[in-house]
């Protein structure tokens, strides 16, 4: 549920960029249109995590996944190239989350 969250928000930000030639009021109606789902999994998701993990790990996954998310919208949808360095950010990532949870 923390993915699918994350992803939704990650198109809340990023995917309105794809249809520049919308106004600005279409994005903002699309992205928030996008957001009240995203909302309810992530409040969902945490709420039931929350007992499993501490409620700063649940954070750490729910950061870590929107980042994530970020970046395969970036590249997927918005075609945009990912280098080295940013691959090796968004691992180092995980490896903190990792580091958190474990």
């Amino acid at each position: 549920m923390l993915f699918a969250s994350s992803l939704l928000m990650a198109f809340a930000w990023l995917g309105h960029i794809r249809f520049r030639h919308k106004g600005f009021f279409f994005a903002l109606c699309v992205s928030w249109f996008i957001v009240l789902p995203e909302y309810l999994l992530n409040i969902s998701a945490i709420r039931w995590g929350v007992g499993s993990y501490q409620p700063s790990e649940m954070a750490a996954m729910n950061l870590s996944s929107g980042v994530v998310c970020v970046a395969i919208v970036a590249k997927v949808f918005l075609g945009e190239h990912l280098n080295r360095r940013q691959i090796a950010g968004f691992f180092l990532m995980g490896l903190g989350v990792f580091m958190v949870v474990l």
